[in-house]
C-alpha cells in the first residue's frame, strides 16, 4: 500500500503557491519581446517590398503578405507605408552612422578623422546600393520632392545631420570657420552622392574613372586647402636700410 499522493516515479513534490504563473512584470516582458520581434519581421519584409518597388510602388497590404501578416497587424505598429519607409530609413541610417563612428574612433589627427569620416560614408553607400537608393526617397518623384510627413522627414535629416558631423567637427579642428566647415560637410556629401549615382548606374564608366579615387582625391584636396588655410602668413623681412 502506497502513500496518499505518491507515484510510481516517487513522493509527490509539494508546489509553491503561484509557481508556474506568469506575473504581472513577466507577461509584460514577453508581450514587448513579441511585439518587438514581430516590428523586426514587419521592417525586415518592408525592406524587401521597398527594395523592390520603392515608395510609390509598395502597399500596405503587399508588406503585409510578405510579412506572413494581415494588413491589421501591421496597422498596430505602423500608421501607414510613410511611417513604415521612415523606419526602415532610420534602421539604414543607423548603420550608416554605425560606419562612420567606427572609422573616426580608429584616428586621432583631425585630419585623418576627416579623411576616415568621409571616406566611410561614401565607402558604406559604395558597398550598399539598396541602402543609397532607399535614402533618394525624395527623387522618386522626380523634381517634386514626395516626402514622408514634415516630422518624419525633419527626424531623417537631423540624423543624417549627425551622421555628417564628425567631418564637420574634425574641418573645426583642423582651423576652418564655423561657416566653412558647414561648407566642407556639404561640398563632401554632395561629391560622394554624384559619384555614387555614376558609379552604381553605371555611367562613371564614360569617364574610364574610378569613384572611390575621385573621392578619395576630392577629400584629400579638401584637407590640403584646409591646412594650407590656416598656415599663418610669412613674416615679411624688414627693408634693407639704404646705403649712403
Amino acid at each position: 500500500m502506497t502513500d496518499r499522493g505518491a507515484t510510481k516515479q516517487g513522493p509527490a513534490k509539494r508546489v509553491a503557491p503561484g509557481a508556474g504563473r506568469t506575473t504581472g512584470a513577466g507577461r509584460a516582458v514577453r508581450d514587448r519581446a513579441v511585439g518587438d520581434l514581430k516590428r523586426d519581421l514587419i521592417l525586415a519584409a518592408a525592406r524587401r517590398v521597398f527594395d523592390r518597388a520603392g515608395l510609390d510602388g509598395a502597399s500596405l497590404r503587399a508588406i503585409a503578405a510578405e510579412a506572413g501578416y494581415t494588413p491589421a497587424a501591421l496597422y498596430f505598429h505602423f500608421e501607414s507605408k510613410e511611417a513604415l519607409y521612415a523606419a526602415v530609413l532610420h534602421a539604414s541610417l543607423a548603420r550608416v552612422d554605425a560606419a562612420v563612428a567606427g572609422a573616426v574612433a580608429r584616428r586621432r589627427d583631425p585630419a585623418a578623422r576627416l579623411r576616415a569620416a568621409a571616406l566611410a560614408f561614401f565607402g558604406f553607400y559604395a558597398d550598399n546600393p539598396r541602402d543609397l537608393d532607399l535614402g533618394f526617397y525624395l527623387m522618386r518623384g522626380g523634381m517634386t520632392p514626395a516626402g514622408l510627413g514634415h516630422e518624419r522627414d525633419r527626424a531623417l535629416n537631423d540624423q543624417l545631420a549627425a551622421v555628417l558631423r564628425p567631418i564637420t567637427t574634425a574641418a573645426l579642428a583642423l582651423g576652418a570657420t564655423p561657416r566653412a566647415a558647414e561648407r566642407i560637410t556639404v561640398d563632401v556629401f554632395a561629391h560622394a552622392a554624384g559619384l555614387l549615382l555614376l558609379a552604381h548606374t553605371g555611367r562613371i564608366r564614360m569617364f574610364r574613372a574610378s569613384a572611390a579615387d575621385l573621392m578619395t582625391r576630392f577629400v584629400d584636396d579638401r584637407i590640403a586647402a584646409l591646412r594650407a588655410s590656416a598656415e599663418p602668413e610669412p613674416e615679411p623681412h624688414p627693408a634693407a636700410a639704404p646705403q649712403p
